[in-house]
């Protein structure tokens, strides 16, 4: 059998494809897609890897009944649609550092339990993945930086081609041991020697965007607005 999809559906396939960690729905969801794409089930069967009957019923699955996910693992979502966005919602609001934590909310709130590679899946299908926060500057304002970006692009529409304009600030890095981790028996305490003072450089540099192999720098004892 071959399997016809339109654009939209073809689209979705590929997008959830792309956020999709179960290697056994990625491959049904490349049965689907090469079928579309006038592969047959043997063409298909040995790409995959996978018997040709599990290809014709993968196939019979999404024609039937839309299907891209395994019955192995848990459902594909225990959740109606309804659910799922305010699940969304909760999740881009309220980060947890355990999926265990997640769990216990869906438990608590819609009385569906599901199990961590369950959950697991039901995250990565739906846009979320396991990463570190971006860190930005303490005294960050959005503001301000909209109004530099406007004078910037202001200034670079007036600025003549010849006249370099040029990014400056200051760095100031410390001679000193740092102290990190690493596999140490427990109860023991390895001890690691630190320096007996704090060097520290106040460095001024300025580079001109496009030209970095032309950065300028100058050492100086302190640095203050007076400086430079």
């Amino acid at each position: 059998m071959q399997i016809s999809l339109t654009y939209q559906e073809k689209s979705a396939l590929e997008s959830r494809h792309k956020k999709c960690s179960d290697k056994r729905e990625c491959d049904r969801i490349k049965a689907i897609l090469l079928s579309n794409e006038g592969w047959s089930t043997t063409m298909i069967s040995q790409a995959l890897r996978k018997h040709q009957t599990s290809i014709i019923r993968h196939l019979n699955d999404y024609a039937s009944h839309q299907k891209t996910t395994s019955d192995n693992g848990g459902s594909d979502s225990y959740f109606n649609d309804a659910q799922t966005e305010l699940v969304i919602e909760h999740l881009s609001e309220i980060t947890y550092f355990h999926m265990h934590e997640i769990r216990d909310y869906i438990k608590s709130v819609f009385d569906v339990e599901y199990s961590i590679s369950g959950l697991q899946k039901w995250l990565h299908c739906n846009g979320f993945s396991y990463k570190q926060f971006k860190g930005v500057p303490h005294k960050y304002d959005q503001e301000k930086q909209d109004t530099f970006v406007e004078k910037y692009n202001e200034l670079k529409a007036v600025v003549a081609s010849d006249e370099p304009i040029l990014f400056m600030d200051a760095i100031h890095p410390t001679q000193a041991t740092k102290v990190s981790c690493g596999w140490i028996k427990t109860g023991v305490d390895k001890p690691i020697e630190t320096t007996g003072s704090r060097t520290r450089l106040n460095i001024v540099g300025a580079i001109r965007l496009g030209h970095l192999q032309d950065a300028i720098t100058k050492q100086y004892a302190t640095v203050n607005g007076i400086d430079y």
